[in-house]
């Protein structure tokens, strides 16, 4: 069980064969839960609790129970969830949050287009970076590993940002723009943001990955360099 704040989170991990039984005991596991709530003067809402299973797309697609009784509501199975902004669909692919990112902030840049050319370019990209960077790298760690589609797809929002700001046409290369803007391209942002959080743990609670320990590395060389 993870609780944070007022939202609680219980996971179970079960091979595809007892699905059911661990439908029945996850049931039961609420119920407790709901009662440990209430006796803290808490109550756990059935309308708005989400069932979802997670693993890998053919164990996923095994799985017969497409409901769960949580009390005296029979509560459907999802295939995305949002949680804390993130949303996570049920292969952990992240396709729903790129998806979702996508969307948010293509929808931004329209809202901006009609009065981003009334300012300089520096104001226009600190607008930029408020409404439309914001959803590009929140928790975007999380999508370090996702597929070269999916990446290409958060590439596209921020070449439009580029094109946007600078004015720059289509059908002009975009590397250039991003190099004058200084703005790192997706995949090193991703990678910088990790770098970052490992600079930023305690050393002995870290854990020893060589390809995240070489990645940072390289980043912390490219950094003493620039000094």
């Amino acid at each position: 069980m993870h609780q944070y704040a007022d939202d609680c989170q219980v996971y179970c991990s079960i091979p595809v064969s007892e699905a059911d039984v661990a439908v029945n005991d996850f049931s039961r596991c609420v119920s407790d839960l709901s009662a440990w709530l209430s006796a803290s003067r808490l109550r756990l809402h059935p309308a708005k609790t989400v069932v979802m299973w997670l693993g890998a797309k053919q164990y996923v697609m095994s799985v017969t129970v497409n409901s769960v009784q949580i009390m005296s509501t029979v509560v459907p199975v999802v295939h995305s969830v949002r949680d804390l902004g993130v949303v996570l669909d049920s292969h952990l692919n992240m396709s729903a949050q790129v998806s979702s990112v996508y969307r948010s902030a293509f929808n931004q840049l329209r809202q901006l287009r009609p009065v981003v050319h009334s300012f300089t370019t520096d104001a226009a990209n600190l607008v930029i970076q408020a409404f439309v960077f914001l959803r590009l790298d929140y928790c975007n760690s999380l999508f370090y590993g996702i597929s070269d589609s999916l990446i290409r797809r958060l590439q596209a929002v921020q070449n439009a940002a580029a094109r946007l700001v600078t004015g720059t046409l289509r059908r002009d290369h975009i590397s250039p723009v991003l190099r004058q803007l200084h703005w790192l391209p997706v995949h090193q942002r991703i990678k910088f943001k990790l770098a970052v959080l490992v600079e930023e743990y305690p050393a002995e609670r870290r854990i020893s990955t060589p390809m995240l320990v070489f990645q940072y590395r390289r980043i912390w060389a490219i950094g003493q360099h620039s000094s």
